[in-house]
């Protein structure tokens, strides 16, 4: 049961789900590539980096915080 918990007590902070931001990258590069073969251009297959609403990693105090231990 050695991967039941977390060792480390650092976490990711952010609000919500990363749908949006997906969706919104997914329709960039669509938009990029339409305009690529309407001008006689390969299409670009491969995946840039998402523009993420993340907030980054932080420490947390895992005596006031248990639940945030759990994997």
């Amino acid at each position: 049961m050695s991967h039941s918990y977390k060792h480390n007590p650092f976490t990711g902070w952010h609000d919500g789900s990363d749908k949006k931001d997906k969706q919104l990258a997914n329709r960039r590069r669509r938009r990029k590539n339409r305009v690529r073969i309407r001008d006689g251009a390969e299409p670009v297959l491969d995946r840039e980096a998402y523009d993420m609403e993340w907030d980054g990693k932080g420490r947390f105090d895992p005596d006031k915080h248990p639940e945030f231990m759990r994997k």
